[in-house]
């Protein structure tokens, strides 16, 4: 019985398709009808309307839980509030909101979702306030905060803070996770600094967390570079053109890598739709980076997807080289069976790959 009830009290809400329809008056039409509306239950339906991107809806549910349920609420949820309001009013609102709420609400979890609202928004002196507001707090600050900073000054372009953050990271002996390094490493390459980038590798793989993932990750970050012709000189890498949209485009490589090394398939997927929907013109180099996820996991039909796209582009133009030097690349990781599976994918597109190396059968 209870859980059809709570199945008719999603339905009501989720029957409200358009956004100025309002799930407060559904509620209250459902708590008028003396049925119950348990927090747990409302927690789960914002949860899920936020999912679906029913970000007002969401909110008028969180809101409706917050009248009649106040003593039942957790850290969560006034951080749920902060990321709805967010999305439904702006930053400046969820700011206004917190800064309402009682000093003993205002925990380490409801401080980094507001911190995630200004990163989100590219409101860069709001955030470094608010970071130092928390040290000042004395909050135990966790990976995630960290984090979030670093996400901010690489979408904003000041990279050379990226590292900064990491650095302090460190002398507060927080454990960086593979977010941590994905943003440093997507730092160092879109800055251009080769040898910066080498040393992150390597600093993961003393990491005692260092698991399959990470080693996956590192492996394709690695070939990444080669395979990019992101070539060393001296103390930087060496391209004829740097541009911001370059920045911009190692940043969502480096994203796919990441959700590589996790095992996030369906995020591989979204993000490269995402980046072929862009305005900006695409590189090589985004092709060779989507390529070679999907054949180190094994994806041939993906993989095989990928190549049909790119030799149906006009910008970029199928670039058999950039495909060589991936070639090469695989074979100069040691990963001979993956550049054997690659070597036939493209045969089978009627491509030839040559190579300074020769490939074992």
């Amino acid at each position: 019985m209870a859980t059809r009830e709570a199945w008719g009290r999603t339905s009501r809400i989720f029957r409200l398709r358009l956004a100025k329809r309002s799930a407060t008056a559904a509620l209250e039409r459902w708590a008028g009808e003396g049925r119950a509306a348990p927090a747990a239950e409302l927690r789960r339906i914002a949860r899920d309307l936020s999912r679906a991107r029913r970000y007002k809806h969401a909110l008028e549910v969180a809101e409706w839980m917050k009248k009649h349920h106040e003593s039942d609420l957790s850290e969560n949820d006034y951080g749920m509030r902060i990321d709805l309001i967010t999305r439904v009013f702006g930053a400046n609102a969820a700011e206004d909101f917190f800064e309402k709420l009682p000093a003993g609400a205002q925990s380490l979890e409801v401080y980094t979702a507001l911190l995630h609202s200004y990163a989100r928004s590219k409101m860069t002196d709001k955030a470094e306030r608010l970071f130092e507001r928390m040290k000042d707090a004395n909050l135990s600050m966790n990976t995630l905060v960290y984090n979030e900073m670093m996400t901010l000054y690489i979408s904003v372009g000041e990279l050379d803070k990226v590292l900064v953050v990491a650095e302090e990271l460190k002398r507060q002996n927080v454990s960086p996770d593979l977010f941590t390094y994905n943003l440093c490493i997507s730092a160092s390459a879109a800055s251009m600094d080769l040898e910066g980038f080498n040393g992150i590798l390597d600093e993961m793989s003393n990491d005692p967390n260092s698991n399959e993932g990470w080693k996956l990750y590192q492996n394709l970050a690695a070939i990444y570079v080669d395979a990019g012709q992101l070539v060393g000189s001296g103390n930087s890498l060496v391209e004829a053109e740097v541009k911001i949209s370059q920045r911009e485009w190692i940043t969502y490589d480096f994203l796919v890598i990441l959700h590589t090394g996790l095992g996030n398939q369906d995020r591989i997927k979204d993000i490269w739709k995402s980046m072929q929907l862009t305005s900006q013109r695409m590189t090589s180099r985004n092709y060779v980076c989507v390529l070679s996820s999907y054949l180190m996991c094994g994806q041939l039909k993906d993989a095989a997807e990928v190549v049909d796209q790119w030799q149906r582009s006009k910008a970029p133009e199928f670039d058999i080289s950039a495909c060589n030097r991936l070639f090469d690349a695989f074979l100069n990781a040691g990963f001979t069976d993956t550049a054997n599976s690659f070597r036939e994918l493209m045969l089978q597109k009627s491509c030839i790959l040559t190579s300074g190396q020769e490939c074992s059968s």
